[in-house]
């Protein structure tokens, strides 16, 4: 065998992520892919997947892939001749209790938000569909027809056929040793075989993800995991077409195969294969191998299956699985371009769900590899979601083990993990915690959700109504309103960008004009080349070759990894992380500027420090970076602190303003503030998905001006014709409703889109949602004003009014509902 000395894409690891992810490359973009498995094909972890295949997930873009998945493996088997042991047996989910009840309903509304008909059955139905299974105890089941299972091996064998007809070059037996690079980019792939020159590089490599990317600097943040399940004899009475099952108030689930059951599921008390001590690497001779059977760890599983499928405590067990599979700490799995080196992208753990997301990952990741961004809104599989607190990989592994032994449990909303915290606090955090705040956590940051009073504990109760924190909730929403709040958000991601071209690099990034003189704030999108949102953001100038970058937590990666990377070429201007630098505290309410012109002699009244300005001003001794800028809809200020100076800061603001009741204030009343101010959260109601022209931000985008930028012409194309969907919050009277995202939206009774995100508005009274309202053939203020709208919440439907203004308006002085 001899390798190719050069190929335009060279992909790494022969499991079915890889094999589909080669196989797209060639059919669709017609590319020089070499592939390249360090064993045999699927010999990792792909052989010995248990071959459920859902679709429905939380996303609806990541819904699409997974529907994408089944679509493809349908019909592969005409293309390539090689057959895939798919079935459509569908899958039921069942429920033995209310909270678990109330999840399947909100997930049925979701499955019809996305286009998909999820139905909800009653015991007995149940019980019809799978006469072996105990149904005593049920509530119903949630049935999803479409669902069904495959033969792994089978379909990475068929994937891999294809990609050979449409000229890939895949090769087994060759291992990547390591990577040449110039600067941050790989230039060629070493292997035991020789040396591969190549423009780009896809990390396919599975459960050796993290290794190979080590090897060019990349932290691809997976740790294996021991999951077992065992194959039965044949079964008396289980049919071939039996639906797959899950089972998740036992963790349990089962599909059938040649006649027995496969069962397997999720322990709350995991095992982890590798460490993060040296040497605790998964072994590159790993091939077609397992783990000895462990019945005593499995055998909670089978207690629990026992009682669900009676006919296994008699049935013959012909193997058990126990192999490793790829978990991440989210539970998401990991896809794009890696933000340490521009020429590398990464599909790796896919938490169990490889063979489900195999043929939709594939084809999103090779349309990413080409194009240079990503075709969907993939945001919550994007690798750039990590942060350096992700290369620690004893938090990693902690925290991966806390996400596998919730893989069944009931979806609260708002849940926090609790896992490696406190990682990363302010230096407000035992103020805070005095205050009783109840703290949640972002991107490893501590931050405050809310602030127990006295005689309530200070700690989150979860429930699939009211939870525990409504009421105090409501009184921060309102004394921010009435009074004056201070919020400790120093886990902000900041940047400073400078040099000479700084200027010229951002107006091509941004989409509104950042080009204004020194002192001015600009609120601003980055665009992709569709026009969709990829960031949301503020950016101040300091200087005439400095600005100052300021965007949410979770988003610092992606969003330092979008502006390096479209800084144009040539051009010198430098990015720098200075989130550590500085804590922030924002200051809002109408007594604001009360507080803030008692601890600073400068000048804060309106006409001194208008709104979109910034200041220095000196507080408590210390030199503070002022932004003019609120996300309330409220009077305020956010001000950046020195980090070492927020406790000082923080400690002049509460002391002054005790005469205006200043309070301290947590996120979950930030949420309601914006939700009734009608701004945007990105990741949620504006996306890579939508553009600004349909969230209602075209005010924002400087298409007046004759400066080209990312997305521009998209926008122009878009502008041109109608839009089909827009933007739109709605409001629903019966208090007794809980909105969370992904009710679905009727207009006239037919389904027109769903929420993005949902909440209550404790000024208005009453329950809010967002989303956007879609129409072939046109999205007008007219039309979206003439409709009856009503919310299907957990399937029941409820009237709703739509609104295309602001709900809460403090300089009108009016609410409207």
């Amino acid at each position: 065998m001899t390798l190719p000395s050069q190929a335009e894409i060279v992909v790494i690891g022969g499991g079915i992520i890889g094999c589909s992810t080669a196989y797209h490359l060639a059919r669709d973009h017609k590319a020089d892919v070499v592939l390249l498995e360090q064993g045999k094909l699927t010999s990792g972890s792909t052989w010995h997947a248990a071959g459920l295949v859902g679709q429905l997930r939380s996303s609806a873009s990541i819904t699409r892939v997974l529907k994408y998945s089944v679509d493809l493996y349908k019909g592969l088997e005409a293309e390539t001749g090689l057959a895939t042991g798919w079935k459509m047996t569908g899958c039921l989910r069942l429920a033995t209790n209310a909270d678990r009840w109330t999840e399947y309903k909100r997930l049925a509304t979701t499955a019809k938000s996305f286009g998909m008909d999820m139905q909800l059955l009653s015991p007995a139905e149940v019980k019809a569909m799978w006469p072996l299974m105990e149904t005593g105890d049920l509530v119903g089941a949630s049935w999803l027809p479409t669902d069904g299972q495959a033969s792994p091996s089978d379909i990475t064998q068929s994937l891999a056929k294809g990609a050979r007809m449409h000229g890939a070059n895949l090769y087994e037996d060759v291992r990547v040793t390591g990577f040449e690079m110039k600067g941050d980019r790989i230039t060629a792939v070493k292997t035991n075989q020789g040396d591969i020159a190549c423009d780009k590089v896809v990390n396919c490599a599975g459960q050796w993800a993290r290794q190979v990317g080590a090897m060019a600097g990349i932290n691809v943040p997976l740790q294996p995991v021991k999951h077992q399940y065992i194959i039965t004899e044949k079964i008396a009475g289980l049919g071939t077409d039996a639906p797959t099952l899950r089972d998740p108030d036992r963790r349990t689930y089962f599909k059938e195969e040649v006649g027995g059951l496969v069962m397997g599921g999720y322990e709350p008390n995991p095992q982890a294969w590798t460490t993060n001590l040296p040497g605790g690497d998964v072994p590159n001779d790993w091939e077609f191998r397992l783990f000895d059977d462990d019945y005593d760890h499995f055998e909670q599983h089978m207690a629990q299956a026992i009682a669900r499928v009676p006919a296994l405590e008699t049935v013959g067990v012909k193997q058990m699985i126990n192999g490793s599979e790829s978990f991440t700490p989210d539970g998401n799995f990991i896809l794009g371009v890696a933000p340490e080196c521009p020429n590398m992208f990464v599909g790796a753990g896919f938490n169990a769900f490889g063979i489900a997301s195999g043929g939709g990952a594939g084809w999103v990741l090779a349309q990413w590899v080409v194009d240079g961004e990503a075709p969907l809104d993939l945001w919550v599989v994007d690798i750039r979601r990590f942060s350096n607190l992700h290369r620690d990989r004893q938090w990693v592994s902690e925290r991966t083990l806390e996400a596998y032994g919730k893989h069944y449990a009931i979806g609260f909303p708002h849940e926090e993990h609790t896992s490696g915290r406190p990682r990363i606090v302010s230096p407000l955090y035992d103020r805070l915690k005095a205050h009783r705040a109840v703290f949640g956590s972002k991107l490893g940051w501590e931050r405050p959700n809310w602030f127990a009073p006295e005689g309530v504990e200070p700690k989150d109760i979860y429930s699939m109504g009211r939870q525990n924190w409504f009421a105090a909730v409501g009184d921060e929403h309102r004394h921010v309103r009435e009074h004056v709040g201070i919020f400790d958000q120093s886990s902000f991601a900041k940047y400073e960008l400078s040099g000479p071209d700084a200027a010229r690099a951002l107006d091509w990034i941004c989409a509104n004009d950042v080009g204004k003189p020194v002192g001015r704030l600009t609120y601003t999108q980055l665009l992709n080349s569709r026009g969709g949102i990829e960031a949301d953001l503020t950016v101040s100038r300091l200087a005439e070759e400095k600005f100052y970058i300021v965007t949410g937590t979770g988003f610092r990666t992606h969003d330092a990894s979008w502006i390096s990377d479209h800084i144009g070429h040539g051009l010198d201007a430098q990015l720098a992380d200075v989130t550590e630098d500085f804590g922030t505290l924002s200051l809002m309410g109408p007594r604001a500027r009360d507080v803030l012109s008692a601890v600073t002699d400068a000048d804060v009244s309106n006409a001194g420090f208008p709104f979109g300005h910034v200041r220095e001003i000196t507080i408590a001794g210390h030199t503070v970076r002022a932004l003019r800028v609120t996300y309330v809809g409220e009077l305020g200020w956010e001000l950046h602190v020195p980090i070492a100076a927020t406790g000082e800061v923080f400690d002049a603001l509460m002391a002054a303003g005790g005469k205006h009741e200043i309070r301290p204030v947590g996120y979950r009343a930030l949420e309601s503030l914006r939700l009734e101010k009608g701004y945007r959260a990105w990741g949620f109601d504006i996306t890579p998905n939508d553009t600004p022209l349909e969230a209602g931000l075209g005010w924002a985008v400087k298409l007046r001006k004759n400066t080209d930028f990312v997305g521009r012409r998209a926008l122009e194309k878009i502008g041109g014709a109608s839009l089909k969907k827009r933007f739109a919050g709605f409001t629903v009277d019966d208090p007794e409703i809980v909105l969370v995202g992904r009710e679905t939206i009727l207009r006239d009774g037919q389904p027109v889109g769903y929420l993005t995100s949902g909440g209550y508005g404790y000024t208005v009274g009453k329950n809010i949602g967002y989303g956007y309202v879609r129409n072939a053939d046109g999205a007008s203020d007219d039309l979206l004003a003439s409709g009856s709208y009503e919310l299907v919440v957990a399937m029941e439907r409820t009237p709703a009014q739509i609104h295309l203004e602001p709900l809460y308006d403090p300089a009108m002085e009016r609410v409207k509902a």
